[in-house]
């Protein structure tokens, strides 16, 4: 950057490299719209007023915001590659986002971060990185790599770091747990993000007290209010699973809104080319009752605040040229994108092209020691613990239920509604698989098997019967990884997942297309209509710092006891 350069342009004394004339700049600082040209030089926004520029644009009629940022996503989610994601998101107006890569680190450690940063740079959208607080994300559960304080204190000096990830293990934290406040010290002087579902009270005043600063698992304005109050930023996302934006924003006013960021956390693509990214937040808002300056700037300078973003997240000088012109202001409907000053997205397409990045440590990671017999279900009593599944959420609830039992073993033919579960360890080959008990799922006569599940990614597969449960398994294992879904005994569609079993190298439009070719049959085999993502409602199953009930390849996890619990249901 030529600073001198930029001040002469900026004084009207040498022209602009581009002018873009006659749009009306929305003011995320006052909240206004303000008028003039717009002069950029360098990538950087030099001024708004009356300048020149060695190449004019006019967009009369047209609305210029910031580029959108995403306040927390978990890239891997969308089954793309940083680079091809970014072809996903920019169309929509998102010009950067700030990820937390802990699903690819909790299979390759440090190998999988590393990946994430240099894949990252093929592609104009800025990938600001939280490093993975929580690898694994609790002691039960067997993950691909253990990271801890000293190991990612390498990553301070990154500036594409900008803190510490979602600290989860949000009982430890509260209690001190050593390893947990040793990684909250190192990352002290960035930003360290939270994870607090239900946390609250004197336990909320202990979880802030330790240095987190936001949360992104609120379910009610309440609870929204009260973390608000004791200085964090919340994050209300809109992802394929986890629906928020709507449940929170009602009873809220003024006072808040400037604590309030949004976020995917976890989108697919076909839901990215559908409804949009974090354009679609900003709509949800705005017909929620949110201004819809209020609700652009939940997307841009709020976020740019929280992560100590300077350049980015406001229309001002001295800022990244990323903003994005549409032309009304009751219903977001990006026209056109720039980045850096250089437009990569019109009418919904992406201007550019990128590279993918093959890296032999993040490949070939399913590793299973496991046989068909593993998959009985034997029990003591017929009195067991059921995850219920909740619509639009990844929480779950414990069920008591009596079941049917066949020599003294489960077999959902003989219960309706309910479904076998497992988890197979697939990184170190130690046959551990955990078991439990599904209702609302909906499967029949089939078997869904993937390497997606959070958050040690072991192999997980639902099914109500062991013939289909096998042949998905085994054909997880024959692919290196990705998702099966397996209907008497066929396999019925597949996508292979080669990056840590957990994204493709293949095109945005490959992975849509499997994708929604695996919802619809997974729909025509009786999954539960009120499921909004089949595929990600399984994932989440196994995530184990989310209540009530989930299932790790140690077995099946109380979250609220914070314990393995037995199958059979005490008396």
């Amino acid at each position: 950057m030529d600073k001198r350069k930029l001040l002469k342009v900026a004084r009207g004394i040498e022209l602009a490299d581009i002018v873009i004339k006659n749009a009306k700049i929305i003011n995320v600082f006052t909240k206004d719209i303000d008028e003039g040209n717009l002069a950029i030089s360098q990538g950087i926004i030099v001024g708004i007023g009356d300048y020149k520029g060695k190449v004019e644009y006019d967009y009369t009629g047209y609305y210029l915001a910031p580029g959108f940022i995403d306040g927390h996503v978990h890239i891997e989610s969308s089954m793309l590659v940083p680079n091809n994601y970014a072809l996903a998101v920019m169309p929509r107006g998102t010009t950067s986002v700030v990820a937390d890569c802990h699903e690819i680190a909790n299979v390759c450690g440090l190998a999988g971060i590393d990946y994430m940063l240099k894949t990252a740079l093929k592609a104009p959208l800025d990938v600001f990185m939280m490093i993975p607080s929580c690898v694994p994300s609790t002691k039960f559960e067997t993950s691909g790599a253990t990271l801890n304080a000293k190991m990612i204190k390498k990553y301070l000096d990154n500036e594409k770091v900008l803190g510490l990830g979602e600290m989860m293990d949000y009982p430890g934290t509260i209690n001190g747990d050593e390893e947990v406040l040793a990684k909250i010290e190192t990352f002290k002087n960035k930003t360290i993000d939270g994870h607090a579902p239900n946390v609250v009270d004197k336990d909320l005043n202990a979880y802030v007290l330790s240095g987190v600063e936001t949360d992104h698992e609120c379910t009610t304005p309440l609870e929204l209010i009260e973390k608000v109050k004791r200085g964090m930023y919340i994050h209300l996302r809109e992802g394929s699973q986890t629906k928020n934006v709507s449940d929170l924003l009602p009873g809220l006013n003024q006072k808040y809104y400037s604590r309030i960021l949004f976020c995917s956390d976890d989108l697919h693509p076909s839901d990215i080319k559908k409804i949009g990214h974090i354009d679609n937040n900003i709509n949800i808002a705005i017909k929620n009752g949110i201004e819809p300056i209020e609700a652009i700037s939940m997307a841009t300078i709020n976020i740019a605040n929280c992560y100590n973003l300077k350049n980015v997240g406001a229309i001002s000088p001295g800022r990244k040229a990323d903003f994005v012109l549409f032309k009304s202001l009751k219903e977001i409907d990006i026209d056109v994108v720039y980045k850096d000053g250089i437009k990569v997205a019109e009418n919904k397409l992406p201007n550019f092209k990128t590279e993918n990045v093959v890296e032999s440590l993040v490949m070939d990671t399913v590793k299973i020691k496991y046989q068909r017999k593993d998959l009985e279900f034997p029990l003591s009593s017929n009195r067991v613990n059921v995850i219920g599944l909740i619509k639009n959420n990844v929480t779950t609830t414990k069920l008591v239920e009596t079941v049917v039992l066949d020599n003294g073993c489960f077999y959902p033919k003989d219960n309706t509604d309910l479904l076998k579960l497992c988890v197979i360890e697939r990184h170190f080959k130690s046959g551990n698989i955990g078991k439990a008990i599904v209702n609302g799922y909906g499967l029949k006569n089939a078997s869904l098997a993937m390497t997606i599940s959070h958050d040690s990614h072991n192999l997980i597969c639902i099914g109500d019967n062991d013939f289909d449960m096998d042949k998905a398994i085994n054909k997880i294992s024959e692919i290196g990884g990705g998702i099966v879904l397996v209907s008497n005994a066929k396999v019925l569609e597949f996508l292979p997942l080669e990056v840590g079993g957990l994204m493709s190298l293949n095109t945005l439009d490959y992975v849509e297309k499997k994708l929604l070719n695996l919802e619809q049959l997974l729909r025509n085999l009786g999954v539960n209509i009120e499921i909004e993502d089949p595929i990600l409602q399984l994932a989440f199953l196994s995530l184990a710092v989310i209540p009530d009930l989930k299932v790790t390849d140690q077995g099946l996890f109380d979250v609220k006891k914070f314990q393995i619990i037995p199958l059979e249901a005490s008396v």
